[in-house]
């Protein structure tokens, strides 16, 4: 008996050591199998950042753009990514300054990004294309505008039609509809954006025969109080105000216009686009606002409509931004999708080599996007799209 007992515990500390040793070997193949897994997710995707305002007085846009990529990245990765291969989408906020912009882009280069869809605005834009070009890297703006956005260099790209583009194509619209006989303008000085499309404006005005009675300028520094700018304008009685500036301060001009009993006819260019989603915002005041905007939230194509269903399930609470830099950001990321699965770029490529085959590949492919079917680049890296032209309707977003 005593040897049986002896035996049956010599024979338990055995299954216990050996069912502690399988125990451990388990673990340290889990852990194993974890590492290799954190290792295969690190160096098996394809890093795609972005940059624009979060926060600040045009997070309007940068929201939008970050929701817009943020949904076409989760549909690319559930159908399987790019060359078989998931994207890692990372987003900065520049607060639409272009020296937090640079910074920005510092951090995400430092993150391992393979190219950057951004910047959303065009100051902090420019800024971010140079240091881009410097570095040979893939930069596809979503709605930076300005022309020098695209100057520093052969990899640098747009999905927005460029400022001379809006300005030419407000001054058409509104000559070819008999918007107006007389026409003011309130532009930002101090911002190449709105400068731009001014300048543009002007002279397509002369060409199709709007005459300009005002032009009144005004500056980061002063963009709250409109009040000499319209006073001088209200005295020359222009039928339309030309607004080639961002939704936050046309806003307030509107506001300050009626107040003093000046009424005119809005047109905007794509900066204008937000203004109905901000907060408080009087929704009878700017009823009747006309502005330049590839997307149109009421288009009846199935690439729009499409959209707004996968945006709206995806963002119940967020319809707010479904604007057009959604849209534009939306057609960026599948822009680089259909330009990197043409060039077969893989996760292991730095930088400069995508750089080098993206550059070239985004002047082969054509895409059939929300913001417009065709859409092919040169390679000046200007797409070759159309402006549409919305209007605001009892709260409402349509085509004018």
């Amino acid at each position: 008996m005593k040897i049986k007992k002896i035996l049956a515990v010599v024979l338990s500390l055995c299954m216990i050591f050996a069912l502690a040793a399988c125990s451990s070997s388990i673990e340290d193949e889990e852990a194993s199998t974890e590492e290799a897994g954190a290792s295969t997710s690190s160096e098996g995707t394809i890093k795609i950042g972005g940059i624009g305002p979060l926060t600040g007085d045009v997070a309007q846009y940068g929201v939008a753009v970050k929701l817009g990529a943020e949904l076409a990245v989760a549909e690319i990765n559930a159908a399987g990514g790019i060359n078989g291969y998931q994207i890692e989408f990372k987003m900065e906020d520049d607060v639409g300054d272009a020296e937090k912009a640079v910074t920005a882009y510092g951090s995400l280069k430092d993150w391992g990004m393979q190219m950057v869809m951004g910047t959303v605005t065009s100051t902090p834009c420019i800024s971010v294309a140079s240091e881009a070009a410097a570095d040979n890297m893939l930069l596809l703006t979503p709605s930076g505008s300005a022309v020098e956005c695209l100057e520093a260099g052969d990899t640098l790209f747009r999905m927005c039609f460029s400022d001379p583009n809006q300005g030419i194509g407000a001054a058409d619209f509104i000559a070819d509809n008999d918007l107006a006989t007389t026409v003011a303008i309130i532009y930002n000085s101090s911002d190449t954006y709105s400068t731009g499309i001014m300048e543009k404006f002007t002279e397509e005005a002369a060409e199709v025969g709007l005459e300009i009675v005002a032009t009144e300028a005004f500056t980061n520094d002063s963009a709250t109080d409109f009040s000499a700018q319209l006073t001088n304008i209200k005295e020359t009685g222009a039928d339309l105000l030309f607004l080639p500036i961002y939704y936050t301060p046309a806003s307030l001009i509107i506001s300050q216009a009626t107040a003093m009993g000046y009424e005119p006819t809005y047109f905007g260019s794509d900066g204008m686009d937000g203004i109905l989603g901000m907060e408080n915002i009087d929704v009878d005041l700017i009823d009747g606002v006309m502005y330049l905007t590839p997307f149109i939230e009421s288009s009846t194509d199935d690439a729009t409509v499409n959209f707004v269903e996968s945006f709206t399930a995806a963002y119940p609470d967020q319809t707010a931004y479904m604007n057009q830099f959604a849209a534009d950001a939306y057609d960026a990321i599948y822009a680089l999708k259909a330009a990197a699965e043409s060039c077969s770029i893989t996760p292991d490529m730095d930088a400069s080599t995508v750089g080098d085959l993206m550059k070239v590949a985004m002047t082969e492919i054509t895409i059939d996007g929300v913001t417009g079917t065709g859409i092919t680049w040169g390679e000046d890296g200007e797409p070759n799209k159309t402006p549409r032209v919305a209007k605001i309707e009892n709260g409402e977003i349509v085509a004018a």
